[in-house]
């Protein structure tokens, strides 16, 4: 029998942001699919006394400030989301769907930055947090093939055992749209990546990374391209079990002096490599610690120093930099999951590192 490769995911976009909707429609998950760039999760567990569940889409358009409600107030763009409210029995919270593709997701829960988080394995290799977000609401955030499922208490008292158990009985309303979400590069996924919207400032781990301006300087990679590309950069194309599937660059109007390649596995845990030439981009030798309250390491690479930060020790996040002896410094930032804790990440570090000394100075923002 032969194996067949899964098509890429393709969805529906608005022509105009004028088209948005004033109010996002109520909508099912399995219908909402086809307007979302990321697999859209359906509970099949409510919590004890809630008996209601309501979804609403925001659809995607072409970035364009609008009157409609539900869009993003902090930039021009307007991505996919969808929103779902669970109430009963005088308790009510809400889940947010999206894909975090404006940067990497900080942590890997970026709505509880801040503030002390736990983890939960809920299956599949897959980690809940649990923490407080940036509303001061008792908060939740898991990455789940490629989207970030947000979690927030509007009303009422809920134990962690009853969102931990929220979190494990998702399902992809649409099976087979999410294999396909699985088989479709990050950059043609990513709204920033399509569309160029303007950039949003945001920490991305336990490190600080100069942000970047709000204007859109990356050129992504065309996808067919990004191994050759990466081939002649003397950059890995693995790493463990991750493949690279997009890569862009950063310059400065003269020459090239960022590289950033993201790796997926097969079940949509990502690692983001940022590469630049040494003092000509963001990051800062040595590393500076975001507010995020993380552990930080030094550790020995080859004789190099090696910056490591990590959330929990056992399932990430984690931030790692060092320095290549050619003149480049790099970064390495992982998603958080049962096979990705500080053990784990040190060999995906070391096995890149390897990788790119094999290579030499072959043309890395040369």
């Amino acid at each position: 029998m032969v194996n067949r490769p899964v098509p890429q995911w393709r969805w529906q976009i608005l022509e105009r942001a004028a088209d948005l909707d004033p109010v996002p429609p109520v909508l099912g998950e399995a219908a909402a699919q086809d307007g979302c760039n990321f697999t859209v999760w359906r509970p099949t567990v409510l919590p004890a006394g809630c008996d209601s569940s309501v979804g609403t889409l925001r659809r995607e358009a072409p970035p364009g400030r609008v009157e409609a409600e539900g869009r993003t107030p902090w930039s021009d763009a307007n991505p996919a989301g969808y929103r779902t409210e669970i109430s009963g029995g005088g308790r009510r919270l809400r889940l947010k769907q999206f894909h975090y593709d404006w940067a990497f997701p900080a942590a890997d829960h970026p709505c509880l930055w801040g503030s002390e988080t736990r983890p939960y394995e809920i299956g599949e290799g897959r980690v809940a947090w649990l923490g407080t977000d940036y509303l001061g609401h008792r908060a939740g955030s898991a990455r789940m093939a490629r989207t970030t499922v947000e979690l927030s208490v509007l009303e009422g008292e809920f134990t962690d055992e009853e969102l931990v158990a929220l979190f494990a009985a998702l399902r992809p309303a649409v099976p087979e749209a999410a294999e396909r979400i699985l088989a479709t590069p990050f950059a043609e996924l990513s709204y920033w990546a399509r569309h160029r919207a303007d950039m949003v400032s945001v920490p991305t781990g336990v490190f600080s990374f100069h942000r970047r301006d709000k204007k859109h300087e990356g050129d992504w990679i065309p996808s067919a391209d990004v191994a050759a590309f990466l081939a002649a950069q003397g950059v890995p194309v693995t790493a463990g079990g991750f493949r690279a599937e997009s890569a862009a660059t950063f310059g400065d109007g003269a020459a090239v002096r960022e590289l950033e390649v993201v790796y997926a596995s097969p079940d949509g845990a990502e690692l983001r490599l940022t590469a630049q030439r040494t003092g000509g981009g963001r990051l800062e030798f040595p590393p500076v610690r975001e507010k995020h309250p993380a552990t930080e390491e030094l550790h020995d690479l080859g004789g190099r120093p090696l910056h490591l930060g990590h959330v929990d020790a056992e399932y990430g996040a984690c931030d790692a930099w060092w320095q290549h002896p050619d003149g480049y410094d790099l970064r390495l930032l992982g998603s958080a999951g049962t096979g990705l804790g500080r053990e784990a990440f040190l060999g995906l570090v070391a096995g890149i590192d390897a990788g790119l000394l094999l290579a030499g100075n072959a043309g890395v923002l040369g």
